[in-house]
């Protein structure tokens, strides 16, 4: 079996999935629509004004470039371990552990406050039902769909996507019906409203926009992880394509709406933009439909984290880089990794219980540094390809455009002085993993030398 470094066997570079191309891209769609979309763009809006839907463009570019090299390091050498093992295979033992304990750990924090979230959210319709309730519920219903295993997790995901797409779909129908005056409402729309003012705060609005907007395509680790099930390796680039096409299309047309309907000064971080826009609107029914879907949308991309760092944990124990016990899976229960799953469970209670504990703000600050460790994962995966693969020279032009997205929306977090703690905590987490990674090295020095005994 395949691991997150390279020294394992590639058993898996042969295995045979059944999974099809348009059935990974839905998947696609599923893991990566969540409240980063539905929620976090309303803050966006809020920072740079219209712009915004130059910010959503510019993200899709650099989320294309780093599924397209992932794909092509999929689809060249299959592996379990994904990203960690290309960036193992490319740097050495100190990479690939990094990249998956840094994985791990911001899964957890993110899955934690998309568990708020969750909670919050269902209690519009149940006010007096406490958060922790909820929390369980929805952390219960996740684990359970883990449970399923792979195939009950795709067909779970699928469903999911569809409801999600479908409420966004429904969101830009009503939008251009309004624009078009079949929809009354107080006031006609202010179509164009905020043309000339399309950089609300100047560049350093637009800067820190980056990362809400990248935010809102976290989740292609989890594809990249999924790849591997394929009927047919080679078709991974086509899934990620047809993948982005839509979640780019869907989120530049209704962002898009959403400024031309209403002013950038009528959005507010605790409400979706979608549901601002048609405000004004005699459409009792939305609000309703909109939590819902948000609801939907944060539980299968929590869902989603948590199918993928179960399954990882899994790779990095077969590799030494975590306890032989979390590599071990139950013949009872579909070969579920019991262990593993029981880890990620914990760390999941101890997210939600920290989130109800900590002042508001003090969290923020820790999944959106957990936000920016995925991003640091991005870096890896595409200079991990600059190493691995042989390309032409547009393809590097394209992963060094890559490189500078990413490093724009890291970076842009210092523009905005509410996430910019989040940035801090970012490299707090960065030498936490580093100085493990020092301790490790004696540890993988032993193992290179039996390796080279035997």
């Amino acid at each position: 079996m395949s691991s997150c470094t390279p020294g394992s066997s590639n058993k898996s570079s042969s295995s045979s999935g059944d999974l099809k191309w348009w059935q990974l891209s839905l998947i696609g769609v599923g893991c990566t629509i969540g409240t980063g979309y539905f929620l976090g763009s309303s803050i966006g809006i809020m920072i740079t004004g219209p712009s915004i839907v130059i910010s959503f463009f510019l993200a899709s570019i650099g989320t294309y470039i780093v599924f397209n090299v992932l794909a092509k390091m999929t689809a060249k050498d299959p592996q379990e371990g994904s990203f960690c093992y290309y960036a193992g295979k490319a740097f050495g033992k100190w990479a690939g552990f990094s990249c998956g304990w840094n994985y791990w750990a911001s899964n957890i924090l993110i899955m934690g406050s998309q568990l708020i979230a969750l909670s919050i959210l269902s209690q519009f319709w149940f006010p007096n039902i406490a958060l922790w309730i909820f929390a369980v519920c929805y952390a219960i219903l996740s684990i359970l769909v883990v449970i399923t295993g792979t195939k009950g997790f795709d067909k779970t995901e699928n469903l999911l996507a569809i409801l999600k797409f479908a409420a966004i779909i429904m969101f830009i129908i009503l939008a251009v019906l309004a624009l078009m005056g079949f929809i009354k409402g107080p006031q006609k729309p202010e179509v164009f409203a905020g043309a000339f003012d399309l950089f609300k705060d100047g560049w350093k609005g637009f800067w820190a926009s980056l990362t809400y907007a990248f935010y809102a395509y976290g989740g292609i680790e989890v594809i990249g992880l999924m790849a591997i099930q394929l009927k047919k390796k080679e078709d991974a680039p086509k899934a990620g394509k047809v993948m982005l096409v839509c979640l780019t299309a869907v989120y530049v047309i209704s962002l898009a709406l959403a400024v031309l309907l209403v002013s950038s000064d009528s959005f507010h971080e605790k409400e979706s933009p979608f549901v601002t826009a048609l405000t004004g609107y005699n459409l009792v029914f939305f609000p309703h439909v909109f939590n819902a879907a948000i609801i939907i949308a944060g539980f299968s991309t929590m869902t989603a984290s948590l199918f993928g760092v179960t399954n990882l944990l899994v790779t990095l124990s077969k590799d030494g880089d975590a306890p032989a016990l979390f590599s071990k899976k139950s013949k009872r229960f579909k070969q579920l990794p019991i262990p593993s799953l029981a880890l990620a469970s914990i760390g999941l209670v101890a997210s939600i219980i920290t989130a109800l504990i900590l002042p508001g703000k003090i969290y923020e600050y820790i999944t959106t540094a957990a936000g920016i460790l995925l991003l640091y994962n991005w870096f890896f995966i595409i200079i991990s390809s600059l190493k691995l693969l042989k390309t032409k020279w547009i393809t590097k032009l394209a992963s060094y455009l890559g490189i500078v997205l990413i490093f724009a929306a890291v970076s842009g977090t210092l523009m905005d002085k509410a996430v910019r703690p989040g940035f801090y905590i970012s490299l707090l987490f960065v030498l936490i993993i580093f100085l493990i990674c020092l301790k490790m090295k004696k540890y993988w020095k032993q193992e290179k030398i039996k390796i080279r005994y035997y």
